[in-house]
């Protein structure tokens, strides 16, 4: 069986999916779950490991997985389909069995993440509701699952209006860190300490986890197939979520190392609300709204990338049938959307945050080696190769 007949049939049905998403939409979707999955939550832990020189984790990370950005941009104009890894697995290996794994490897990513997300969730909120942070947790995920369900126009919209806040929640942190709160952190400037073999250790390992801050353009694979013009609008959406989620994180985190103490970052599941600590009462609250709507909007955005990767897979014969059923009143994936929503709820209760983020980055680069594999070997086979759009 060549490649092409690997997808023609699926090419032939009925889209059952509503192709609703232009570039603003999947630019902004990339963004809510890149952001809300990475800085508001990882910072403190990455800060742990690197110390000053937590920006430059950020910045190796940025630019290992750029070489990946690109493969995705390119694939995801040849299989603009749910589940895509599994497509672009399965069409460069030409193993079904392969594209399954994968298509599962790349659900479970975006569960695990979604659950470390929701855990940083609920911690944000006990600044707010005195409750007991699995309640919480518990209270997230289901409402995060309802909307998803609501319908891919609706959910994606109201993960871009999030997008937008929790954006200017970072640039509010940067301008705070910066020009407001009293410098109790690291001098940048004239004090780092000397990047000797020890940092470049701490550097590698907080890198792993930063690597775990850029999720969220493969999310954007998986949602291709509910995309307008997809050959257009995949690789610029894709390339503008990598470039804008780097700056602000560069920004971030510099402004964050300035503004708290390595010691007091190091140890908090809430990073971010430590740059307002000596800010007014009403500053304070401000952020943390803001930084329970951007945590949040992380887990919703994973929930939508999981189910359709479920969806995808189910769909292609690869799984289940019943979780390729459709909702025809909002044209959504409803049993997979279920499904993902009580394995993040189990996730939440059964391990801690950093355990979740270190899986995460595990998987993905894992997934990230058999994307940029089947690639290769694509263009090996030869054929015609889709530029990005400058």
């Amino acid at each position: 069986m060549t490649t092409h007949d690997v997808f023609s049939d699926s090419g032939n049905q009925t889209e059952k999916l509503r192709r609703a998403l232009t570039t603003p939409l999947l630019t902004l979707y990339g963004l809510g779950v890149t952001v809300g999955a990475g800085i508001y939550v990882l910072v403190g832990t990455t800060a742990a490991e690197a110390g000053a020189y937590a920006p430059v984790s950020f910045l190796i990370a940025a630019v290992v997985v750029a070489f990946t950005a690109f493969s995705y941009a390119e694939l995801s104009t040849r299989y603009p389909v749910s589940a895509g890894e599994a497509a672009y697995v399965e069409a460069g290996f030409r193993s079904g069995a392969m594209a399954t794994l994968v298509g599962l490897a790349v659900a479970l990513s975006g569960m695990v993440s979604a659950a470390a997300v929701a855990i940083g969730a609920a911690s944000y909120l006990q600044g707010l509701f005195a409750a007991p942070q699995w309640v919480l947790t518990v209270v997230v995920v289901v409402l995060m699952g309802l909307i998803a369900l609501w319908g891919i126009t609706q959910s994606v919209t109201v993960a871009a209006i999030i997008t937008l806040i929790e954006i200017g929640g970072l640039i509010f942190v940067a301008v705070w860190g910066f020009g407001i709160s009293e410098p109790l952190g690291v001098d940048l400037v004239d004090m780092l300490p000397p990047l000797v073999g020890p940092h470049w250790i701490g550097i590698g390992a907080a890198s792993l986890l930063a690597f775990f801050a850029f999720v969220g353009f493969e999310d954007m694979a998986n949602v291709a197939e509910e995309v307008k013009d997809p050959v257009s609008t995949m690789p610029k959406a894709i390339v503008l979520t990598l470039t804008i989620a780097t700056l602000l994180y560069l920004a971030t985190t510099t402004a964050v190392l300035t503004a708290v103490p390595l010691s007091r970052l190091a140890s908090s599941s809430a990073p971010l609300a430590l740059v307002f600590e000596a800010a007014p009462k009403g500053v304070q609250q401000s952020f943390a709204i803001v930084a329970i709507v951007a945590t949040v909007n992380g887990v919703l955005i994973q929930m939508i990338m999981a189910s359709r990767v479920l969806y995808g897979l189910a769909d292609r014969g690869h799984l289940i049938a019943a979780l390729a059923t459709v909702w025809p009143r909002t044209q959504t994936p409803v049993s997979a959307t279920v499904v993902v929503m009580c394995i993040i709820m189990l996730l939440t209760l059964a391990l801690p945050i950093e355990a979740l983020a270190e899986r995460t980055s595990q998987i993905v680069l894992l997934v990230f080696v058999l994307v940029n594999s089947a690639l290769i070997r694509l263009k090996l086979r030869g054929g015609t190769v889709l530029r990005i759009p400058g």
